[in-house]
């Protein structure tokens, strides 16, 4: 699957690499990093390009400030922390690719790093303008993109200006390919696949690849009761895409055909009103309430899920199991990612929500593989053409 230049392709020492990372970190109020997981992740980029002589320009978006200088998305804070985890000088730029950033460029030796400032400060960016994208190349003799969470996007620091250097992809770009890629090209089996979110329709692509390839594919979060629904259950008032339902039994359908456990909860934390606050009330499938609202799996589900997640060799893990925002229907998320953390199995967590949750029980370190990149990931797993990935070279 992966047949993409990487750095490792070529000579570096001596040469300025115009190097895309995703830096788009959360902040607080305050303007302080509240995790730099995707920091830490582009790190072993960062140190073969220190240990190989380049001179790296870093390129990096920040949130969404539509193209306008808006200093709550300055990158500053994102180069305090690098410079602690390099314990090396990291210049930031005053501007983007504007004279401050060429003035900087001239003045790089062997192994130094700069940043510039938030690459979507400029309107080129997310026009994918193909002179803003000129404008980029000009600084550097090498692209490279190690930036996987935003693969998926078609602007000019992500694509474009791959059409005017040589382009390889780095490190965590090409773990991310590697690992994904095995999960659905070769997987140890039994092979599970929990999918849970809101919407049928935000994950229709990625529960009819997975079905393809995965032994069982468990459903919850929302998007459950339209499956539900679709074999003639009643969910009350719980959300439901009525438009998805014939979608969802054709689906289930498939699983059936290609002889896929397909396993939806069995029981759910019910209460009368969406509130985080809400009483709840634990009931099965046959006796949901007509009234009630679902916003969790149920103690029954979640062992159902730890009894597959158990006879395991490879998990792939995508979206809540309820409203996990609320902590009272965080259960069966949080339950599910302790049985990923104390599975034997190869376990993938792909990004987003999932991976939130992983963080913030602090079990990264007994889960194999968790994606910096949600909507990439999902998007490659589906099958889907990610311009980021296009507009890299092949391999000579």
């Amino acid at each position: 699957m992966f047949n993409k230049q990487t750095l490792r392709d070529f000579d570096l020492q001596g040469k300025k690499v115009l190097l895309r990372v995703d830096f788009n970190v959360p902040l607080n109020s305050n303007l302080q990093i509240t995790n730099d997981k995707r920091i830490r992740e582009t790190l072993p980029t960062l140190n073969y390009l220190i240990e190989h002589g380049a001179k790296t320009i870093i390129v990096s978006h920040l949130g969404r400030p539509d193209g306008k200088v808006k200093p709550e998305f300055s990158l500053k804070p994102v180069a305090e922390r690098l410079r602690e985890l390099l314990k090396k000088p990291i210049i930031l730029t005053d501007d983007v690719a504007g004279s401050d950033t060429f003035k900087y460029v001239r003045t790089m030796k062997d192994g130094d790093i700069i940043m510039m400032e938030n690459v979507r400060f400029d309107p080129g960016e997310e026009a994918n303008d193909p002179e803003f994208a000129k404008k980029l190349a000009s600084l550097a003799d090498i692209y490279c993109n190690d930036a996987f969470g935003t693969m998926h996007r078609a602007h000019a620091s992500t694509t474009r200006v791959a059409e005017y250097l040589p382009s390889c992809a780095g490190l965590l770009v090409e773990k991310e390919l590697q690992v994904l890629g095995g999960a659905l090209e070769n997987p140890e089996r039994p092979f599970v696949v929990i999918v849970g979110g809101a919407k049928v329709k935000d994950k229709i692509g990625l529960i009819s690849r997975l079905i393809e390839v995965a032994d069982v594919v468990m459903i919850g979060g929302a998007m459950a009761y339209t499956f539900l629904r679709a074999q003639g259950h009643n969910v009350g008032k719980s959300v439901v895409e009525k438009d998805k339902i014939a979608l969802a039994r054709l689906l289930l359908e498939k699983a059936k055909t290609q002889n896929v456990k397909f396993v939806l909860p069995v029981d759910h934390v019910v209460t009368g009103e969406f509130s985080f606050s809400a009483e709840y009330i634990v009931t099965t499938t046959k006796k949901f309430p007509r009234t009630g609202i679902g916003m969790d799996i149920g103690p029954k589900t979640i062992k159902l899920f730890e009894h597959y997640i158990s006879k395991a060799k490879t998990v792939f893990w995508n979206g809540p199991l309820g409203v996990s925002e609320f902590q009272r229907f965080a259960t069966g998320t949080n339950e599910v990612a302790k049985a990923l953390a104390n599975s034997k199995a190869f376990t993938i967590v792909g990004g987003g929500d999932s991976a939130k949750a992983i963080e913030q029980l602090n079990l990264q370190s007994k889960i194999n593989h968790v994606s910096t990149g949600g909507g990439a990931a999902l998007k490659l797993i589906e099958g889907v053409s990610l311009p980021g990935l296009q507009a890299i070279s092949e391999k000579l």
